[in-house]
């Protein structure tokens, strides 16, 4: 074993996080917390993990499940192909291994959803083989401490890293390893004001010693966020208001949207209620505007999106495909993006958050 990994399994039989899943590191509970925890913090993470677990204990309960009933239990977790995947490989798992997780890095890298990061990590912990689980939180710790300015956003950088991770993981006790860099990663060398002084390997850290911290990890490329302009209606008649669900291979796919217009770029209020497109989704049925929201804005991965909302009475109901009219006290079971959400909640009061 390595100093760096003595080091490191050592600081970790003592400090390590106590989670749910790390109670008892099933293949299914280690690979639901991966999952949840890909691009979402732990502390919002558990709450979701303690959910789904219980409502779906098992594989095949959750490849039985209905996709809705997911995405609704996912609501407010973000990235929801992440759910999609979730449950169209619980289904592969219960077609093609029996209902049992399969037990080496090689098939469960062919799950749906299943990344080398994840694999190695289910792998690792799960079944104690040395795959090591290279995330984030690995790449600052291993570049600060070997100073290695390889970028990580490059295929070259991430082959140096994953040799180096090879070298270093234990191969006797892997999953403790992995474990205890994640750790390391988010509890002490942090991305922003590291607690060297609490961290058991500063001694043969080079970032340390160079006064190099802010130095490491090596990006190479910037991030680019491509621009979407939605104005959300928010059709109302009485107690009824209509929904559409999003069927296009896009952000938030099978989830319920209020009516939208998307526009190429950006568009006063003025102009769009005099478009087509209002005109085409009220069926050109007369209406009064309530409210009119200023614009918000909202980053996903590569996306910002400019959104407002539109608060509209009908005089008479919409009967036009492909919206569906809904009654207002019943959105809670429907899964919704979380802009929209939002605004029912903070706007007109509405709360869709149950997800019994």
């Amino acid at each position: 074993m390595s100093e760096f990994s003595n080091f490191l399994i050592h600081w970790h039989h003592n400090h390590k996080r106590e989670f749910l899943w790390r109670n008892c590191p099933t293949p299914y509970r280690v690979w639901l917390s991966e999952i949840i925890l890909q691009q979402t913090k732990v502390a919002q993470g558990t709450a979701y993990f303690q959910r789904i677990f219980d409502r779906f204990p098992e594989i095949k309960s959750l490849a039985d499940a209905d996709e809705e009933e997911i995405l609704k239990l996912w609501q407010g977790l973000g990235y929801y192909s992440r759910a999609r995947n979730l449950h169209f490989a619980a289904k592969s798992i219960v077609t093609n291994y029996q209902g049992r997780f399969p037990d080496t890095y090689d098939e469960i890298r062919k799950l749906k959803g299943v990344g080398d990061y994840t694999a190695a990590a289910i792998a690792s912990i799960a079944f104690h083989q040395p795959y090591p689980a290279i995330d984030g939180n690995a790449y600052r710790v291993m570049s600060r401490v070997f100073g290695i300015d390889s970028p990580i956003d490059t295929s070259e950088g991430k082959k140096t890293f994953a040799r180096l991770g090879h070298n270093l993981i234990d191969q006797q006790q892997p999953g403790p390893y992995n474990e205890a860099v994640m750790d390391l990663g988010a509890m002490v060398c942090t991305p922003r004001k590291p607690k060297c002084n609490e961290c058991p390997v500063a001694t043969i850290c080079y970032a340390l010693s160079a006064n190099m911290i802010e130095e490491f990890p090596v990006k190479r490329k910037k991030k680019t966020f491509r621009n979407r302009y939605f104005h959300y209606l928010f059709v109302e008649k009485e107690q009824w208001i209509y929904l559409q669900k999003r069927t296009n291979n896009d952000i938030w796919k099978n989830l319920y949207q209020l009516p939208l217009i998307e526009t190429k770029e950006a568009v006063s209020p003025e102009d769009l209620l005099k478009s087509k497109g209002i005109e085409e989704i009220l069926n050109h049925n007369k209406y009064s505007i309530q409210k009119i929201t200023d614009e918000r804005i909202y980053l996903l991965s590569h996306q910002k999106l400019f959104i407002r909302f539109y608060h509209i009475q009908l005089l008479k109901e919409l009967n036009s495909t492909p919206y569906i009219k809904v009654d207002k006290k019943d959105i809670a079971i429907f899964a919704i993006p979380k802009p929209i959400e939002t605004f029912l909640n903070n706007f007109l009061k509405l709360d869709i958050k149950d997800n019994s």
